[in-house]
Parts: C-alpha cells; sequence; structure tokens
C-alpha cells in the first residue's frame, strides 16, 4: 500500500513539475517578440515594392516596458504604410504609453480600426472560455477606455480612420482604395455603408477589420477588394505543435488563424473573385492571461510586389 502511495505522490509531484515548466514556458513566449516578413504578389506590374507594416492586437498596458521598448524599434524598418488593426489598448493610461512607443511610426501614412478592446476594459475571466464555442455573450458593461483620445491623437497625426467608411491614400505613387469596419465582434460592423465596387482605377484595393468574420471577408471579395488585412485571432493563442490553433474566437477557421492566405480558402491567386488575407495573430494577450504557447506575439511587415 505504502508504494501505491509513494507511486502516486511521484506522478502527483511529476504532473505539477511539467504543469510548472509548461507555465514558465507560456509566460516567456508571450514576451517573445517576433517580426514577421511576408511577401504580397498582389501589385499592378510595374509597381514599386511596397513595405506595409501590420500592427495588431497590442493591448498594451503601462507596464509592459519590454513590448513599448520593441514598438519603437520598429520605426527603423521604414515602412511606407502602417496598417493598425484595433486592440491596441488594455489600461486607462495606456494612450499616451502607445503613442510614445509607436513613435516616429505616427509620422508615417497610416489606417486604422479598432477593436472591442480599444472600447471596453478587459475583465477577469475563464481563460478556458476561449477555447469554447462562442456563446454571444460581448462584455460591454465594465467601464469605457479612452477610444475617443486615441480615435483624436491618431486622426491627428494623419492616419485614417477606416472605421465603417472607404477612403484612398497615395503611397510612393501607388493609389490605394481602402474600406474598413468597426469591430465585427461587437457587431459593430456597418456593411451597408462601405458596400458597393472598388474603386476601379485604384492601383490596389484593400479591406481592413479587426475580427475576420466570413461576412466581412465575403463582402470585401464581392466588392473587388484586392487584400483584406485583419487580427483578433491572437493567432489561437494557445496552439497545439504539428496541429496549430484550436480557435479563432470568431466563424474564420483554425487553419486561417494567422498568417498569409487566400480568401475564399480554396480560391488560387489568380482567381478575379477572390483576394489575399492576412490574419496578424497580434502583439498582446488580456493582461489577465499573458500566456502564449505555440504562438509568438508578432508584427508582419508585408512587402506587397507585382503579380507576375
Amino acid at each position: 500500500m505504502a508504494s501505491v502511495r509513494s507511486a502516486a505522490l511521484r506522478t502527483a509531484a511529476a504532473g505539477a513539475l511539467a504543469g510548472a515548466g509548461l507555465t514558465a514556458y507560456a509566460l516567456a513566449e508571450a514576451r517573445a517578440y517576433t517580426l514577421r516578413r511576408v511577401t504580397v504578389p498582389v501589385l499592378p506590374p510595374g509597381s514599386p515594392d511596397l513595405r506595409v507594416l501590420h500592427l495588431s492586437d497590442l493591448h498594451l498596458t503601462p507596464d509592459q516596458t519590454r513590448k513599448q521598448k520593441w514598438l519603437r524599434g520598429l520605426a527603423g524598418l521604414d515602412p511606407d504604410l502602417v496598417v493598425d488593426t484595433g486592440d491596441n489598448l488594455a489600461h486607462h493610461a495606456s494612450v499616451p504609453v502607445l503613442l510614445d512607443a509607436l513613435g516616429p511610426l505616427l509620422d508615417k501614412p497610416g489606417v486604422f480600426v479598432f477593436g472591442s478592446n480599444d472600447y471596453f476594459s478587459p475583465t477577469l475571466r475563464n481563460p478556458l472560455r476561449y477555447l469554447l464555442p462562442d456563446d454571444g455573450t460581448r462584455h460591454t458593461d465594465s467601464g469605457q477606455l479612452p477610444w475617443r483620445d486615441l480615435q483624436q491623437e491618431l486622426a491627428g497625426r494623419g492616419w485614417v480612420d477606416l472605421t465603417n467608411t472607404r477612403a484612398a491614400l497615395e503611397v510612393r505613387g501607388v493609389r490605394i482604395a481602402f474600406a474598413g469596419v468597426d469591430d465585427p465582434h461587437l457587431g459593430y460592423d456597418r456593411l451597408e455603408e462601405v458596400r458597393g465596387p472598388a474603386d476601379p482605377s485604384a492601383d490596389l484595393r484593400m479591406g481592413v477589420a479587426h475580427a475576420p468574420y466570413l461576412r466581412v471577408l465575403d463582402r470585401f471579395v464581392a466588392d473587388g477588394y484586392d487584400a483584406i488585412l485583419a487580427g483578433h485571432t491572437h493567432g489561437g493563442q494557445v496552439c497545439l505543435p504539428g496541429i496549430g490553433a484550436l480557435t479563432t474566437n470568431c466563424d474564420l477557421e483554425p487553419d486561417r488563424a494567422r498568417g498569409l492566405h487566400r480568401h475564399p480558402a480554396a480560391s488560387s491567386p489568380g482567381d478575379p473573385h477572390s483576394a489575399w488575407l492576412h490574419v496578424s495573430a497580434g502583439l498582446g494577450t488580456s493582461p489577465y492571461a499573458r500566456i502564449r504557447v505555440a504562438c509568438r506575439p508578432e508584427a508582419t511587415l508585408l512587402t506587397l510586389v507585382a503579380r507576375p
């Protein structure tokens, strides 16, 4: 009997050590900020290459000094355009911290949309809920974050607010037509306000959203947008090696939880009724669950090049 108890204790101790090791790894990975580089053949022949920095899901708090320092270093990439797909904030005092971290990037051409964690304060929740099917609950009773201040500051620096609207920019001689929607996860997207054929005279047509819900992706493709940028998924946040993401926190399938894909998923690059889709795994997490597994926090430098 004693030997059975001893074996049980050894098994429990081994399990506790393994759990502690996994937790330590997950905490460390959440701070292993990574720059990914992706080439997208989406421009007309003869166009100059464009370097687009895609930022998403920073979930920034004032105490995250390592993340702030890493963000400041991105200015050295000298991008031609910055696209911010939301969920920048995770604290009421984060706006000046974010602006300081973005630094010279704010002097570059930029566009942005917001996500739910720009609007509402994060709350302590059971992290396992993230792995379960979406029950439609949205936590909008936690108090608002200073999103209006952030909106005013970004627009004041020249970045274009794409909240349920269209806009156009010329970047290095390339004319880009944009359509953007407010956060689809909260149901704030107003697709009827951006519906209609994308500008046929533009060199590039780009859709921007925080959460890559299929209704939004389908609308952008139907209207002729060449590329779509989104975030929200955290790349699954907790992934299994060899399997990948278990969930996306929206109706996008887990196989496209992060990275560059096509939409619809089975379409080829030559299909005129399809678009490139880039989903950023983002740079942050909820401040109450600062862990990642097999899914490093990221920003992406997209190099847009001419189509073959």
